[in-house]
């Protein structure tokens, strides 16, 4: 599993990474451009799609770190709310689970997610 977040990681820095030049405003001449009105508005649609995939990503980065040092401290696949043992195929579809379905419900049912 360990190896697999290695791999997810190193996706997620290089998608990161991709998102950077993708957006518009990483464009250093972008200030002196005169640009007509629409470019300017499809640059500010660029720039928030890639802002919204960008944070995504960024989600997903820090919950693969996490998952990475609950195995370094042997407390991977151990809900951290119960303590219990999360369902090994729960962690095969989600691997940066935290919670065992029964606490992730309960959580999701107090935060409204439900």
């Amino acid at each position: 599993m360990y190896e697999y977040l290695v791999s997810e990681k190193k996706t997620l820095l290089k998608k990161r990474k991709d998102l950077e030049r993708e957006d518009p405003f990483s464009d250093p001449g972008r200030t002196d451009d005169n640009a007509a009105v629409d470019t300017e508005v499809n640059e500010q649609m660029g720039h928030e799609r890639v802002s919204a995939i960008r944070e995504e990503v960024d989600k997903m980065l820090i919950n693969v770190k996490k998952a990475m040092s609950r195995i370094k401290l042997g407390k991977y696949g151990i809900c951290l709310n119960c303590g219990k043992l999360i369902d090994t195929d729960r962690l095969a579809v989600n691997p940066t689970a935290e919670y065992c379905m029964t606490c992730e419900k309960e959580i999701e049912a107090k935060n409204g997610e439900a």
